[in-house]
């Protein structure tokens, strides 16, 4: 069970630091489409609250423990 919640949490990980990534290369010139910007609002919950300056690194806490969460309460309902 272990192993589940490792490796859920490095998804989050990726998936945050892909992000992350994605947007530090991003052109500053032209605008996010609105797919891109849904999609990030999707996989990287923390994104809603994009209005507040964030570190890098509390967003990719913020989303480890995310989707570290379902896995930890599989774990908790007893399911193998």
């Amino acid at each position: 069970m272990k192993l589940r919640i490792a490796i859920w949490a490095a998804a989050g990980f990726l998936v945050a630091g892909g992000w992350a990534v994605y947007f530090l290369m991003a052109s500053k010139d032209r605008p996010i489409e609105p797919v891109v910007f849904a999609l990030a609002r999707l996989t990287c919950p923390v994104a809603i609250f994009g209005a507040h300056p964030m570190s890098v690194y509390l967003v990719l806490g913020v989303n480890v423990a995310t989707y570290a969460l379902p896995a930890w309460q599989w774990k908790s309902c007893g399911s193998s």
